[in-house]
């Protein structure tokens, strides 16, 4: 691969966002090629058996196995690198494996877990149910409540995790305030930026110690592959993940790791324009009868509008309302759509819309999603890139329906 490559990449760290995300980390074989190539290999050839015993050493810096370290995955953590502003990075299989190794990868039995109450039930699964398993207790409390955490906060607290804005209900966290208290607790912040997106939030900046997404939503952007990332200090990564990412294997496929590069290329583009498409939908929607409830991280209404101002750049490309009539309502409301197609996945350029009750986080107890907003009635919209305002009217004849 090409050196002078790599040193152009650690110079673009001082161009703007949409220029990292077309250029940085690319890697360029001998053939010249304009397109990253797709390194389709599980493993690599050495020169001699000096050569080989010398990268396993760690002394000579190339490839060893696709499991742990391929050219079109480098290039991906590379590029994520510099546009988080992170020290180092590593990509998993899935946006869950970039959870579930951020939280278990640094903990023993007898640490101590605080999270919001307010995310994934996937991510809810980890913290509550899978972790105790393994002797690591955890507490989960309002995350919209500071002196929670503060409470909430034991000697043996190691890990805070929050995601922000929360699925799917969009409450915005005050990150820096919760950094602060997770930090004075001697524990380290992990934050689950996929609702914000690079382009909006940059927890790291904020004071979060670990920034997580599942490259599966916005970073892919088009409904095709699978995907995770952790980005942290290089100790972090150097202390924590990669040892526990090379032993037990959550691997990114080196083809899922080219297609996010392609993805990256166009993801302030098409984050900037579902982001206006989500807010002209939340403005047009916000007073129809039918809706009770609206939420949207860029109006003046948004309950926590002075925190998202505070630390994010614009709103998001998500939307959360409750429609009356309850679980009927909300299914009435979802088959009468005609464009925006019934998925529990988000960030694609197609519009989507989920009944999280049902779906995401129908795992929950009734009272529990009650708790967190998550009534009968809630729909979660993912803009696409579809006209905003034949969104709009579809959103308006489906409503009639109600």
């Amino acid at each position: 691969m090409s050196e002078s490559k790599s040193s152009e990449s650690k110079s673009a760290a001082r161009y703007r966002p949409e220029t990292r995300l077309v250029h940085s980390g690319t890697l360029r074989s001998q053939f010249g090629e304009t397109s990253e190539a797709i390194f389709l290999t599980q493993g690599f050839v050495y020169a001699t058996a000096e050569e080989c015993e010398a990268r396993f050493k760690g002394e000579d810096p190339g490839f060893l196995y696709s499991r742990f370290s391929n050219p079109d995955i480098s290039m991906f953590e590379r590029r994520m690198i510099e546009l988080e502003g992170a020290g180092a990075a590593r990509a998993t299989a899935t946006g869950m494996a970039a959870v579930t190794t951020a939280i278990l990868a640094p903990l023993k039995a007898g640490d101590h877990v605080v999270a919001s109450k307010a995310m994934f039930g996937s991510c809810r699964y980890v913290v509550e149910d899978l972790l105790p398993r393994y002797g690591i207790q955890s507490t989960l409390v309002d995350g919209l409540d500071l002196d929670q955490w503060k409470k909430a906060i034991r000697p043996n607290t190691k890990t805070c995790f929050l995601e922000s804005p929360t699925n799917p209900t969009l409450d915005v966290l005050d990150i820096g305030a919760i950094a602060e208290i997770a930090h004075q607790g001697g524990a380290r912040l992990i934050v689950d930026n996929v609702f914000a997106t690079p382009i909006w939030q940059s927890p790291l900046s904020l004071g979060a110690d670990v920034v997580v997404y599942s490259a599966t939503k916005h970073i892919d952007g088009q409904g095709r592959c699978l995907g995770g990332i952790i980005l942290s200090s290089e100790a972090f990564i150097t202390e924590h993940i990669h040892n526990f990412l090379r032993q037990t294997g959550p691997s990114m496929s080196p083809f899922n790791a080219w297609v996010l590069l392609k993805g990256l290329e166009t993801l302030a583009v098409r984050v900037r324009a579902q982001t206006e498409t989500a807010a002209k939908i939340a403005d047009a929607l916000a007073s129809h009868p039918k809706i009770t409830r609206l939420i949207y991280p860029g109006r003046a209404d948004h309950p926590q509008a002075a925190t998202v101002k505070k630390q994010m750049r614009s709103g998001s490309t998500l939307i959360g309302f409750e429609v009356k009539g309850g679980k009927a309502g909300a299914f009435r409301c979802l088959n009468g759509l005609k464009i925006s197609r019934i998925s529990n996945n988000l960030g694609d350029a197609k519009s989507l819309v989920t009944h999280p009750a049902t779906t995401t986080h129908q795992r929950l107890t009734p009272e529990a999603r009650a708790e967190l907003g998550i009534s009968e009635g809630f729909i979660r919209f993912s803009a696409g890139l579809e006209h905003a305002d034949d969104l709009i009217e579809d959103f308006v004849q489906a409503l009639e329906t109600v």
